[in-house]
């Protein structure tokens, strides 16, 4: 094909994409090399002093190992690592490990998620062949039913240890709490009953942790009941300080008698949600900036006057819409009582929300049917890639300060008389 106002060639845009494609794939391929040269090399470097009484290096390389391919987002990478030959006496020989590029590696972590979320998405086992092809491209190899199957089991175990493992040594000081659908029915469960309660919780040292995951049945009081005393059965002594959820009132029924001292904090973004759906969209974005102006005041005494004027605002034309905001006063603001640094934190379910935006229900169920340990399964894979990513509480150093009673208000903590 060729331009008429300068007489060069165009490439077709296909054609682009696919030397770009190209171009990409062989530049990870040399960039995975040369980082695994170095790694060895920088191996050999600590152990050059190793010799024999000729003075020959006793740790030295020996050719390569035989070459394997990994799958990655963008297609499948051939790489072959050097092998490295120790001749010390038995006793002292080590065994070179690429932290790299690990034994038996055959798929990035990418690939590893990208299991779980296309299982909770509605796609069966048979069809990941054809979802991962059209992802990672047609070479796409070693991603069979079989292996996903395999993949699977083994997941399961994983699933099971930790939702028996020991919470004894632990100590959360808040929890969130949240029930989560996926597009994916569950076994015999009605399809419009069945969800996924997540339970997360901030360590003593701010760090953010999954808790617990159950199958439960329209988040009703039972269920969370279950999930709750199963995890006081794992061994967690001490109660936390503050839980965090939506208005279910399944959760909050369950937590008031497994955890009866504990502080409540109704999710703002929840709340806010619910109560715009009371009103016509077009008073949604003037409603919206005032509910904003609540949970933004500096303190209990601002935010109560803008709590005030929105109920004297709206009474009267939309009185579902103030009803629904007015009935939680107390526990939407309990986040005052708590350090200013944490209130990001706090005063929503977002830990949860964002960790699961991309797969929550929004679409028709799928006619397909899943195990149950399955769906949870690719829930606690999810979630335990996500966690990874999870950051630490603003202000950590103020949480055993928390913990022990500390009175704050406003934020601000209050100094003893």
């Amino acid at each position: 094909m060729q331009d008429s106002s300068n007489g060069s060639l165009l490439m077709p845009a296909s054609s682009s994409r696919d030397a770009l494609a190209q171009v990409l794939h062989e530049g990870a391929r040399r960039m995975l090399i040369d980082v695994i040269e170095a790694e060895v090399t920088d191996y050999l470097a600590q152990r050059a002093d190793q010799t024999d009484a000729q003075g020959r290096r006793l740790v030295v390389r020996n050719g390569h190992l035989p070459e394997r391919e990994l799958q990655t987002p963008i297609g499948p990478i051939p790489v072959q690592q050097p092998r490295v030959r120790d001749h010390r006496p038995p006793e002292q020989r080590q065994r070179f490990t690429s932290k790299i590029l690990p034994p038996y590696l055959r798929r990035t972590k990418a690939i590893e998620e990208l299991i779980p979320w296309l299982y909770l998405k509605g796609i069966s086992t048979n069809d990941f062949g054809e979802a991962l092809a059209a992802l990672l491209g047609p070479d796409a190899k070693g991603l069979s039913p079989t292996t996903i199957t395999r993949l699977k089991a083994t997941w399961a175990d994983e699933y099971r240890q930790w939702a028996s493992s020991d919470l004894s040594d632990k100590q959360y000081v808040y929890v969130w709490a949240d029930g989560v659908h996926f597009n994916i029915r569950l076994e015999d469960a009605g399809a419009n009953k069945q969800c996924i309660l997540v339970l997360m919780g901030a360590t003593a040292e701010g760090n953010k942790e999954l808790i617990g995951i159950a199958d439960g049945y329209r988040e009703s009081k039972q269920s969370w009941k279950e999930l709750l005393l199963s995890i006081k059965h794992r061994g967690l002594k001490v109660d936390p300080k503050l839980a965090i959820g939506d208005g279910a009132l399944g959760f909050w029924a369950a937590v008031r008698e497994v955890w009866p001292l504990i502080n409540e904090q109704r999710c703002w973004v929840h709340k806010t949600a619910n109560v715009l759906n009371k009103m016509p969209k077009s008073i949604q974005p003037k409603a919206k900036s005032m509910l904003h102006e609540i949970w933004m005041a500096p303190g209990r005494k601002q935010a109560n006057a803008a709590f005030d004027l929105f109920i004297q605002t709206y009474q009267a034309k939309y009185p579902q819409a103030s009803e629904c905001l007015a009935k939680d006063r107390d526990v939407l603001l309990t986040f005052y009582d708590y350090p200013a640094e944490h209130w990001a934190h706090i005063r929503t379910t977002n830990p949860i929300e964002s960790t699961f935006a991309t797969v929550r229900l929004r679409t028709n169920k799928t006619k397909g049917c899943g195990s149950r340990i399955a769906c949870l399964t690719m829930v606690f894979k999810l979630v335990q890639s996500a966690q990874k990513r999870w950051r630490a509480l603003n202000g950590s150093t103020l949480i055993p300060q928390v913990i022990i009673g500390v009175c704050f208000v406003d934020g601000v903590k209050q100094q003893a008389a």
